[in-house]
């Protein structure tokens, strides 16, 4: 469900205020390159992540055109564990221009269902970790349901002070379904954006978290031609603080008071000098 805008930080406006200590990440299913136009074109995917502003990517349904598209953004490429199919490689991959730090590949394919797995990465944001986790859940209830207990039971051992992003194709219909309300449970409620079908969005099925959930400053889909046209999915993407931009969000919201009195002050000096009559 779509929330009114008034309920959403100005993602542009927001992302030029703040610095490299904020992370901009976006989860993207890029459907193995292949547009709503049935054209296959690695190119475009990496114009629309190049649109999209971000510095980190988790990308679903990847394939053997995942360096090309680093090369093409100016990014490192992760790639995780992958689906051998008849065309070559297929997963999940993260892309980013930030150092990393570790990189853990978890494998929970369900009862002999297709492969699936999540990407675990820990990243160096202005000298602090920031994990990222990129993932892409079944199709089956019963599946998802399996694989969002394995990240949770990962999650609920590392420390509540780990600073934790956990993004990807969830492939939940249903708003009130168990696997959103788990999650929702330990990170607290998300911002919700609808990106698929990308040329007429309907459902939410690509989803960012953040823990400690006010590290999440703004949350949107990113919609443009060429990305209604790249894949049938549209990135997602996120601003996420780390204590460093947390003081710096803190600081422009302190000063904008100031700002509102000076601008008013100096329309009310204009206004005394204007002749009447």
């Amino acid at each position: 469900m779509r929330r009114p805008d008034s309920s959403l930080a100005n993602w542009a406006a927001l992302s030029q205020q703040l610095g490299p200590d904020c992370l901009r990440v976006a989860s993207y299913n890029v459907h193995g390159c292949r547009g709503t136009d049935g054209r296959t074109d690695a190119a475009r995917i990496a114009a629309v992540i190049e649109e999209t502003g971000c510095d980190t990517v988790g990308l679903q349904e990847s394939d053997y055109q995942l360096d090309f598209i680093a090369q093409k953004a100016g990014m490192e490429a992760i790639p995780g564990l992958t689906l051998l199919r008849h065309d070559g490689h297929y997963g999940n991959a993260l892309l980013t221009r930030r150092k990393v730090l570790a990189v853990r590949r978890l494998g929970f394919t369900y009862s002999g269902r297709e492969p699936r797995n999540a990407l675990d990465v820990d990243l160096d944001v202005g000298g602090e970790t920031v994990r990222v986790i990129v993932t892409h859940l079944g199709l089956w209830p019963a599946e998802r349901r399996y694989q969002v207990k394995q990240i949770l039971d990962l999650l609920k051992r590392a420390p509540m002070s780990e600073r934790v992003v956990v993004l990807g194709d969830i492939n939940e219909w249903l708003p009130l379904g168990r696997p959103l309300r788990w999650l929702n449970s330990l990170f607290g409620h998300t911002i919700v954006e609808r990106s698929f079908p990308s040329r007429w969005p309907l459902f939410a099925l690509d989803r960012a978290w953040v823990r400690p959930r006010h590290s999440l400053l703004a949350l949107k889909a990113h919609r443009s031609p060429l990305a209604a046209l790249a894949s049938d999915h549209l990135p997602v993407k996120a601003l996420v603080a780390t204590q460093a931009a947390a003081r710096q969000e803190a600081s422009l919201a302190a000063a904008e008071p100031s700002r509102r009195r000076r601008h008013l002050q100096a329309s009310l000096s204009s206004g005394a000098r204007t002749p009447r009559g």
